[in-house]
């Protein structure tokens, strides 16, 4: 019996051109890299902005088996009826009280599960509780079904995330981080046996800030003024993180940056 898990956590996903490039490409990266489990940030699939049913319902055509959030979880007040019957699909858990959907969630594989934990940084992203205050609640909840737990880090602040790896070493599998779309070069195993890496990177046109149009985003640095953002019309990527995961213990063999074109 194969004792590791291959987990593949993809960055944000930009709107219809990141969705359609993930189901073009996702199932053909799976089956030739042997991938397990797949995790997808979804808070940016939905055209317009936020996340919606129909774009949710795209990444798992692809082939995602969990889709996490962030700060535009909630952007779409006609998206919190599915967040709330999804078990799939999770919202940051350190939102406020009453907010609808779940903050963390398990994949069941049959011979192993994987826990998932969503959470929302404090700093510029407006998150309602500490990140550090909750997680380890949430372990001891998961733990009573799975050692195997990776945390999708939804913040902008790579000082905030590259702390909260270190707080979270050697209590759960991998840490991801998401929200910048810029993908960092320091995926490694910590210490404690914690995979990690500040941030993924996103899904969507390559030659764009953030997914959208650049001379959208540039007019909007030199005069001020915001206009209504744009995918661009370049070729798409995704980027992510393959983790291997020992799935007796939980704790991570090896951690590798990826990007698809």
């Amino acid at each position: 019996m194969v004792d590791t898990v291959k987990i593949l956590c993809i960055g944000d996903v930009v709107r219809n051109p990141g969705c359609d490039f993930l189901m073009r490409t996702l199932p053909k990266y799976k089956k030739e890299n042997n991938i397990d489990v797949c995790i997808v940030n979804g808070e940016n699939s939905a055209n317009g902005d936020g996340m919606l049913k129909m774009s949710c319902e795209n990444i798992f055509a692809a082939g995602a088996d969990f889709i996490t959030g962030g700060d535009h979880s909630l952007r779409r007040r006609e998206f919190y009826e599915y967040l709330d019957s999804s078990q799939s699909v999770i919202r940051p858990a350190n939102y406020g009280e009453g907010a609808p959907g779940r903050g963390f969630g398990i994949i069941d594989k049959g011979a192993y599960k994987v826990g998932v934990v969503n959470l929302l940084g404090t700093v510029w992203t407006g998150g309602f509780q500490s990140p550090f205050n909750i997680i380890d609640g949430i372990c001891g909840e998961l733990k009573k079904e799975t050692d195997i737990i990776i945390v999708d880090f939804h913040a902008e602040a790579t000082s905030e995330k590259k702390a909260f790896g270190y707080f979270a070493d050697g209590k759960v599998s991998a840490v991801f981080g998401t929200h910048t779309h810029i993908q960092t070069a320091d995926a490694a195993v910590l210490k404690g046996g914690t995979g990690y890496i500040t941030d993924v990177g996103m899904t969507g046109p390559e030659e764009s800030v953030i997914g959208i149009k650049k001379e959208i985003i540039i007019r909007k640095f030199c005069t001020g003024f915001t206009e209504k953002f744009e995918p661009a019309d370049s070729p798409c990527f995704f980027q992510g993180c393959v983790f291997t995961v020992d799935r007796n213990s939980g704790r991570c063999l090896d951690a590798q940056a990826v990007t698809v074109r």
